[in-house]
């Protein structure tokens, strides 16, 4: 099979709270709309299942329109295997948002701590010199661009680690 250009799907979820009583008693209740961002479709849920099932849904028409020329079996193996994500999802998934959703701030924190990480990696990764030999067929001016690319983006990433810094405060 020859390698398909990538295929991405975008989700935005939002979640709206609602805390009332019901016979005396405290209630809360989490609602929410999902919107695929290529197309714009949405749905709203009372229960996130059902903003799983959306995701799976366009996720599965992504696959199946990229495997259309493909045999119906290689289509049928690569549906398979595209749908095993959705077993981690079902598992890590419900345990993840409901951390999220008792404490926020320490899942913000979690997050922050793990653009950190991922910013480090790349700062240091930029850093690192470029050895003179893989440049000899580039022109002095091509060479002096990227350079200046390479500054560019390390000042960036100093700026973003300043900024996650400054929120971890």
């Amino acid at each position: 099979m020859n390698k398909k250009q990538e295929q991405t799907a975008s989700f935005m979820v939002r979640f709206q709270q609602e805390i009332f009583e019901e016979n005396g008693e405290s209630k809360v209740q989490w609602k929410g709309k999902i919107s695929h961002i290529q197309d714009g479709d949405e749905k709203r849920f009372a229960d996130f299942k059902d903003a799983l099932q959306f995701m799976q849904k366009k996720l599965n028409a992504l696959t199946e329109e990229a495997t259309k020329n493909q045999p119906q079996e290689e289509q049928e193996n690569i549906l398979q295997k595209s749908l095993s994500m959705w077993k981690t999802i079902k598992d890590v998934g419900p345990k993840v948002l409901k951390e999220t959703l008792k404490d926020p701030k320490k899942q913000l924190h979690n997050l922050q701590d793990q653009l950190q990480d991922q910013i480090t990696t790349i700062g240091e990764e930029i850093s690192e010199k470029v050895q003179i030999d893989q440049w000899k067929n580039a022109s002095k001016s091509d060479f002096h661009k990227v350079q200046q690319q390479i500054e560019d983006l390390t000042a960036e990433i100093k700026k973003l680690s300043k900024k996650i810094d400054n929120q971890k405060k």
